[in-house]
């Protein structure tokens, strides 16, 4: 497969994919599904406290190195500025990032500040403020299976949390809270996520689809955060595990892989690269 080279302009292809299990993947999210002898080479692409915490396939960072090389590849992350700039990605350093869930774009690791400004103007306007989310989380959390309480970049909230002791609909009553004061809560392995309405993925590729000029946008992710995302790309797939895959979760120009954990993910950069090295499908 030959890609076209990079371009940026009329007729480009963005790229918007994100990260955390469905791009890279803990030891515990790898779900090789094979015999130790017969296991893959692994990359690792992220250290924390000294220690790897995060991998690729060896095929899966090359296919991912190809096609960052030949559109303009974004990753797109609910995580801090701080927590992506652990990740060391394959390929050429992506010219733009997106982070802290559509809150930040990066332009060559520098955050552009007035489109940080615009988001958080438009949450002032739509939304309860960030500290009544986070008084409410606590205080309608339990202590016995809460185990940590973070803010991410004055943006949102969430809890870390012993999803074995979680209370049955407990995560659907603090969805219905949230929703009539401008929030969304998405459950991601042991995270409670709380966000704001306004602050979303999509709002960021389109942005970034405006400035490059990108004629064909592709996405790819697997939690109900990237839902957005993957609606408002031309193009989008999700893998056979997460979020989504466990509400069964459809539309119309999205392809669903049947591979789970890392073995999805080198399945949907085969189909990525696929798409993009014949433009417009």
């Amino acid at each position: 497969m030959s890609l076209r080279p990079p371009s940026s302009g009329p007729g480009a292809t963005l790229v918007a994919s994100d990260l955390d299990r469905t791009l890279i993947y803990s030891s515990a999210a790898l779900q090789l599904g094979v015999p130790d002898a017969e296991a893959p080479r692994l990359l690792c692409v992220e250290v924390y406290e000294g220690k790897p915490l995060s991998y690729m396939t060896e095929t899966a960072a090359r296919l991912l190195a190809e096609l960052a090389g030949a559109t303009v590849f974004v990753p797109t992350t609910t995580r801090t500025r701080e927590q992506y700039g652990r990740i060391h990605l394959p390929g050429p350093r992506p010219r733009f990032a997106i982070c802290a869930n559509g809150g930040h774009i990066l332009v060559d690791g520098v955050p552009d500040l007035e489109w940080h400004d615009q988001v958080t103007r438009k949450i002032a306007r739509e939304c309860a403020p960030l500290d009544e989310v986070r008084d409410h989380l606590r205080s309608a959390a339990d202590p016995a299976w809460l185990l940590k309480e973070r803010v991410a970049e004055d943006l949102f909230a969430y809890l870390v949390v012993e999803r074995a002791f979680l209370p049955d609909g407990w995560v659907k009553e603090l969805g219905e809270w949230a929703e009539a004061r401008g929030w969304t809560v998405s459950l991601q392995g042991r995270k409670i996520y709380a966000v704001p309405r306004p602050l979303t993925k999509s709002a960021a590729m389109r942005e970034l689809a405006r400035r490059t000029g990108a004629a064909l946008t592709l996405a790819a992710g697997d939690s109900l955060l990237d839902a957005d995302l993957l609606l408002a790309a031309d193009l989008s797939w999700r893998p056979g595990h997460g979020e989504l895959a466990d509400a069964g979760w459809a539309a119309p120009q999205l392809t669903v892989v049947p591979e789970t954990g890392a073995a999805a993910g080198e399945e949907i950069l085969r189909r990525l690269a696929r798409v993009a090295a014949r433009g417009r499908a």
